[in-house]
């Protein structure tokens, strides 16, 4: 969002690159990157979650919100249907995963995410199982450039994904929307769109094919209500992901890439595991699932209140809707587990600044990158 003052031609300084090393300097811009804390700031986080997490959900209550989530879905997609949040322009930046062929710029608009959340930080957003949760103000980018060893290492890597993406078409010989094309993407918790549009326009790949789903049936009626809805090139479905019982829409290892933006936080945290496992499968060798989550001692954690709490990090909101906070640990466990070998795993402690109140709020997100190992190197393995 432009502050007060800023003219048009004036050019912001992207994300990821906004250090604080004057305090004088704390309200010229709306953000800062990669700020450190002290360690009187993290004991005091620690104490706040201690004392929001002394008092439980009663277990009948949990139960209660594991069973409506779907309903809480709803609810939120009938209040907002798609204001509440702003496009993810910043996602090319983060993740060019997902527009490979394209030259995206380096501040490609890397706004806040939402345009209603700062006024609702105590109810905003669902959380459940198979979507997205936002809470405050959510997301803006975290670039983390490669060295060049790795940058020679993802080089080689597209040589041989590409050479073997010739052969999917023969492999995959069922007929599945999006089966002739070449490069697919899933998003899971699509929500409104806000991620599949901004793909679909900055992507213009003719051989690119982009799947999303939703927990909540509104939401994916909004995103088929979309004037840039496309059937040739997107296919939008509900889909809870904790159900093992109902299939998705496409074969395993047909998926080239994996999106999950504020999604795994939504989930009761003991079905995640599995989840991952589900959405590895998918993946083709080389395919890789880009995740944004929230981290542990984010501000929504530390403005919850007793009796929000289901269990450790893990809270309800006003609204019924529900959110897990991660560890770096806990993700790379998860997707270790799930056969995935790391490719990014970082912890974005960002300011953001309201120059108008003159208030100041402490973000923590994870960015991570988790790839399926190429059947290139598992057969040279077996065979040395």
């Amino acid at each position: 969002m432009a502050a007060p003052g800023d003219g048009e031609g004036r050019r912001r300084a992207p994300f990821g690159t906004r250090f604080l090393a004057d305090p004088a300097r704390l309200f010229q811009h709306n953000a800062w990157d990669h700020v450190e804390w002290t360690e009187e700031q993290e004991a005091a986080a620690r104490r706040k979650v201690q004392e929001n997490s002394v008092q439980f959900v009663p277990p009948d209550q949990q139960e209660a919100y594991e069973v409506n989530a779907n309903q809480y879905w709803d609810e939120f997609y009938k209040t907002h249907e798609n204001g509440f949040f702003k496009d993810r322009h910043w996602l090319f930046t983060e993740f060019p995963e997902l527009a490979p062929n394209q030259n995206v710029s380096q501040d490609a608009k890397p706004i806040s995410e939402d345009s209603g959340a700062a006024q609702q930080s105590k109810t905003s957003g669902p959380g459940g199982c198979g979507g997205t949760g936002p809470g405050l103000l959510e997301e803006t980018g975290a670039s983390e450039h490669l060295s060049d060893s790795q940058t020679s290492s993802s080089r080689l890597r597209t040589q041989v994904e590409t050479a073997s993406r010739n052969l999917d078409a023969v492999k995959l010989n069922e007929d599945f929307p999006g089966s002739s094309a070449s490069y697919r993407i899933l998003e899971v918790g699509c929500g409104a769109g806000n991620t599949v549009f901004p793909i679909l326009q900055t992507n213009n790949d003719p051989s690119l094919f982009v799947y999303c789903c939703d927990f909540s049936s509104r939401a994916v009626d909004l995103v088929k209500a979309h004037p840039e809805y496309d059937v040739s090139r997107c296919f939008a479905f509900v889909h809870d992901l904790c159900d093992t019982r109902v299939p998705f829409p496409v074969p395993d290892e047909s998926l080239d890439v994996v999106v999950l933006i504020f999604v795994l936080s939504a989930l009761l945290p003991e079905k995640t595991q599995s989840v991952i496992h589900r959405l590895s499968r998918l993946l083709k060798p080389g395919g890789m699932i880009l995740l944004r989550d929230y981290g542990r001692y984010d501000l929504a954690q530390l403005r919850f209140k007793k009796g929000q709490c289901l269990g450790e990090n893990f809270y309800v909101r006003g609204d019924g809707t529900r959110v897990y906070f991660f560890m770096q640990g806990e993700l790379d466990v998860l997707f270790s587990t799930a056969g995935l070998e790391k490719v990014q795993n970082l912890v974005d402690r960002r300011l953001q600044v309201n120059r108008g109140k003159q208030v100041t709020m402490y973000r923590v997100w994870i960015q991570c990158k988790y790839r399926k190992p190429l059947r290139l190197r598992r057969d040279q393995e077996t065979h040395s």
